[in-house]
């Protein structure tokens, strides 16, 4: 037979102890669904007015630069030839004169990009084209500029691969 319990769990301070307990988590429970709640409901706004407001980008002139031969790793090497998508500015000009942008920045980058890679990792479409991301990136990055106001504008938005030759 069980032996009986001679504790008496429907004691008033049992019950008292139990209220506090059950009383005190709701009312954690009821504190962080409010915190969680007006996170949710504030945090977007708060991101929305710290993100910074990204100009509307419209496409400008089309500069092709002269293809170059960079070395590759294992005595082999690549001819590339890219081209800079401009961006139009508001007063109708290209930002960088008739002429174009200077190709100088541009091509330094490709050579330090591609130089010294593997025939393997330019083979393979995915990394390649994951190569052009990053010179892409670094090309409009090279390419900003300031107006009067010292608010920096893209001159460049993109680059195409125009010739892209491996031996």
């Amino acid at each position: 037979m069980a032996a009986k319990s001679t504790s008496d769990d429907t004691t008033p301070g049992t019950k008292k102890k139990k209220m506090i307990i059950v009383g005190a988590l709701g009312a954690v429970l009821l504190l962080g669904g409010g915190v969680g709640g007006t996170y949710m409901l504030v945090k977007p706004a708060e991101a929305a007015a710290t993100e910074t407001v990204k100009e509307e980008l419209v496409p400008g002139d089309v500069t092709a630069l002269d293809p170059v031969s960079i070395n590759l790793a294992d005595g082999h090497y690549l001819k590339i030839g890219l081209a800079l998508q401009g961006v139009l500015v508001e007063g109708g000009g290209e930002g960088h004169g008739s002429g174009g942008p200077d190709g100088s920045k541009a091509l330094d980058l490709a050579i330090a990009e591609f130089g010294g890679l593997s025939m393997a990792d330019l083979s393979n479409a995915k990394q390649r084209q994951h190569y052009k991301d990053e010179l892409q990136e670094k090309i409009i990055t090279a390419y900003k500029e300031k107006d009067e106001e010292g608010v920096e504008h893209e001159t460049i938005m993109g680059i195409y691969l125009t010739e892209f030759v491996m031996q």
